[in-house]
């Protein structure tokens, strides 16, 4: 699997439809090699989390496509027909990508805080902390990632 291709999700109904893509060959020549296809499928975050049998699943419809548009309309299909709950608003509204990692900021009583999934898996690295607005709280991510990026660079 390549990373997860955060900057195509797609929120639905309670959860995040999130695609990812194999690379595959071509058996067709291709001047000196092969044509690279690539062949998508997806992961789902659900709103409620653990509780829910469809949250980090990856691909439980077993059906792949060769476009990310027809691969999260399979997703939702698949969620219409084996939905376990509704959603009561839009968990994922306040996401950004950001160096292809996965931000979702959340409010409750004025504060802020945040998930943040990196670009190869669906664990949340976020850190246990409070902001005082959605903006101090992406900065301080973007820093973050930042600092990571450039010591990655150096090292």
């Amino acid at each position: 699997m390549s990373r997860l291709l955060y900057e195509h999700s797609v929120s639905y109904r309670g959860y995040l439809v999130i695609p990812f893509a194999f690379p595959k060959t071509s058996d067709t020549p291709l001047g000196s090699g092969y044509r690279q296809q690539k062949i998508y499928s997806y992961k789902l975050l659900a709103e409620n989390g653990s509780k829910d049998k469809l949250h980090k699943a990856e691909n439980p419809s077993g059906f792949y496509s060769d476009s990310i548009e027809r691969i999260v309309n399979i997703a939702k299909e698949y969620i219409d027909n084996n939905l376990d709950f509704i959603g009561k608003g839009d968990a994922f509204k306040c996401r950004y990508t950001y160096r292809n990692n996965l931000i979702i900021v959340s409010q409750e009583a004025g504060k802020y805080y945040y998930d943040h999934y990196p670009p190869e898996s669906l664990n949340n690295i976020a850190a246990p902390k409070i902001f005082k607005s959605e903006f101090d709280c992406i900065s301080w991510i973007k820093e973050g990632i930042d600092g990571l990026h450039l010591k990655r660079r150096v090292g």
